[in-house]
């Protein structure tokens, strides 16, 4: 199969997707009323997956998908015999390892899929998908079961811990693992109305489980929240689903019990910390009192930060709308596989 073939191959998935979320539907009906009902049973199997969350996924994804941006994205492979790589898929966010099996099936790899439990409804879809636009990727598309079968090369997404044991078993291999990563927002004070209703985005996107999602805020010293609450008051919904609800409430019981001081708007709380990653119902903050302090903490976080939001950095409410040159801890991916 030809590099041209693959990127067709994705493209027609890319497009399947436009059509699916547009009036535009003339044919293939079974494919579409297939997905409807695959996005019901993702929520069913995980009730983070709400339909909202995983219908923003599967957009962003076709965001990925488009020709030109994969010709460019592909001019650094080069044909050469297959090597088999072991995906070893996160579950936190719906199809979160899409990229992962994208630069593997693009480099013209084999793609040996260990999916989530969490996560083993969408992904085999769009795979049968993309077997469907283009049957020759059909020999190069394997999930394993159980134990993983042979293979060449490994990405891994885990957890820290889990990353360990990971290293543990992979090591001897060619491999990216990845450990978990947050991101942060920077705040100067002067932000808009809109911009802070975006930043709830990326806060609340996901429910907050995504490393790319913001788990604390940088604010200069004596900043009131009052206008941030009012600006994400739209986003109070994600207190009613019962895996957020429960996280929130849990927390706010452990402050009260404590007396830790925190603010709270009946769906968030948002409570001073030098810690990066907060637990879901809450955001952190930290104040900076000038700019050289504020550069100088962003730089300490190192590895530990996967982007950031605000002034001189990404807009407020892209920070979950990666493109497709955007590689999870800056790795790139497709230049580990080309390398192999």
């Amino acid at each position: 199969m030809t590099l041209k073939q693959r990127i067709d191959g994705f493209v027609q998935v890319g497009l399947f997707i436009k059509r699916h979320f547009s009036e535009q539907k003339p044919n293939e009906t079974q494919l579409h009323q297939g997905l409807d009902k695959l996005m019901e049973m993702a929520h069913i199997y995980n009730n983070w997956f709400i339909p909202e969350f995983v219908k923003e996924s599967i957009i962003n994804i076709s965001e990925l998908l488009k020709e030109d941006d994969l010709i460019k994205f592909a001019e650094i492979i080069k044909e050469k015999p297959q090597k088999t790589v072991a995906i070893i898929c996160a579950g936190n966010i719906p199809m979160v390892s899409f990229h992962d099996i994208l630069c593997v099936l693009l480099s013209g790899n084999t793609a040996l899929i260990k999916l989530s439990s969490d996560d083993n409804v969408l992904t085999p879809f769009f795979l049968k998908l993309l077997t469907h636009y283009e049957p020759e990727f059909e020999s190069q598309i394997l999930f394993a079961e159980g134990k993983l079968g042979a293979f060449d090369a490994v990405i891994a997404t885990g957890s820290n811990n889990t990353a360990q044991h990971f290293k543990t078993y992979f090591g001897k291999y060619p491999h990216i693992i990845r450990k978990n990563r947050s991101s942060i927002a920077v705040l100067t004070g002067k932000e808009s109305s809109e911009d802070l209703k975006n930043l709830g985005k990326d806060i609340f996107l996901y429910f907050g489980l995504g490393c790319r999602n913001v788990s604390k805020v940088m604010v200069p010293e004596g900043y009131s929240f009052d206008k941030f609450f009012e600006s994400i008051v739209d986003f109070g919904f994600v207190v009613n689903n019962k895996k957020y609800g429960n996280n929130y409430d849990y927390h706010r019981a452990i402050y009260l019990l404590e007396s830790m001081q925190f603010l709270d708007n009946n769906f968030l709380m948002i409570k001073e910390s030098a810690d990066l990653h907060s637990p879901v119902g809450v955001l952190y903050y930290q104040y900076y009192k000038n700019e050289k302090e504020l550069a100088d903490h962003l730089t300490s976080l190192g590895e530990e930060l996967q982007c950031i939001v605000g002034k001189n950095h990404l807009p407020f409410g892209y920070s979950q709308q990666p493109v497709i040159t955007d590689f999870a801890d800056n790795v790139n991916t497709l230049e580990f596989l080309v390398n192999l």
